[in-house]
């Protein structure tokens, strides 16, 4: 039960990393292959246990190996999957579970070393630098912090001679030394906790690791983030956005025409001539070979002269 609490505390003191800080222009790998990483490394980490620190922490170093792949989903945020270990070391000073001395008063240490193990994790990524500076392509270090869970394999001492899986959970550090778009240097310190491996040989149920490496890192395709902004294409929203303003100026030049040209226009007054028909005398009748007009004649020619002088404003058409 302390082993799963001190794991869980471990766990939580890493997901409690602030993510509100987001790079200020956001990136992403725009396809899933894209910035997929594999790395290796190199180094030492040191068991601590109760009774290594009481007969000295020095005397428990031993190498350690691991090879990682992973995937940087945008410049802030990755994951990877990590296989690691080698042997470990413990200085005991118990034997089938019970402290040794001699007489009271000296106690007799067992050295169980070479204690081969290996450790499967599964690490989140937080690009610090990025997520605080920015995304930088140049930039030459970068710093990050991961964690995540395990799981140990090993043999432990006593009854049982076979194979088991241990839960482990582990936060550390990686610097990363930006060689090219394909390559970095990494330093690596990691600190992880672990029921112990030793069995009954160790004084606690659990062990802390600590542990530094250097590696190398290799990026397929090399890095490549692309902006959320690149595929909109500027230049034809730029084109777009000319192209009514050009419209609208056109618009609002030819409003303001139509006003002047409204403003200056001076009245023009047109004649309308109407015609209208009048009764009066149609036709005056002569007789063949005669100019003389009949009576009937001048009482038309009468009618029509009462009607112009009644209505001297008026044209009238003969």
């Amino acid at each position: 039960m302390k082993s799963k609490l001190v794991i869980l505390s471990l766990l939580l003191a890493g997901s409690a990393i602030s993510v509100g800080a987001q790079t200020k222009e956001k990136f992403y790998s725009e396809k899933f292959k894209d910035n997929i990483f594999v790395s290796a490394g190199v180094g030492a980490q040191v068991c601590v246990n109760p009774d290594n620190s009481d007969y000295g922490l020095g005397e428990a170093i031993t190498p350690l190996i691991h090879i990682s792949v992973g995937k940087w989903m945008n410049p802030v945020w990755g994951f990877r999957g990590q296989v690691a270990g080698l042997w470990s070391t413990l200085n005991s000073k118990h034997l089938n579970g019970v402290e040794t001395v001699i007489d009271g008063q000296e106690t007799v240490w067992y050295k169980i070393k070479n204690k081969k193990y290996f450790t499967l994790r599964a690490d989140a990524i937080y690009n610090l630098s990025n997520s605080i500076c920015g995304y930088n392509p140049d930039r030459l270090f970068t710093l990050s912090v991961f964690a995540g869970p395990g799981l140990t394999f090993a043999k432990t001492y006593g009854d049982q001679d076979k194979l088991n899986a241990m839960i482990n959970g582990s936060v550390g550090l990686m610097g990363q030394f930006n060689v090219n778009k394909y390559l970095d240097i990494n330093i690596e310190a990691r600190g992880e906790v672990s029921p112990s491996i030793f069995g009954k040989y160790s004084s606690a149920y659990t062990d802390g690791a600590v542990s530094l490496t250097a590696g190398v890192t290799y990026t397929f395709g090399g890095k490549n983030f692309v902006s959320c902004g690149s595929k909109v294409d500027q230049d034809a929203i730029n084109n777009e956005v000319n192209k009514y303003r050009s419209e609208l100026a056109q618009a609002q030049a030819d409003l303001a025409n139509a006003k002047n040209a409204l403003a200056n226009a001076k009245p023009v007054t047109k004649e309308v001539v109407k015609e209208i028909e009048v009764a009066g005398p149609r036709a005056i009748f002569f007789k063949i070979g005669s100019a003389r007009i009949d009576d009937y004649g001048l009482v038309n020619i009468q009618l029509a002269a009462k009607i112009l002088k009644a209505n001297p404003d008026k044209k009238y058409k003969v």
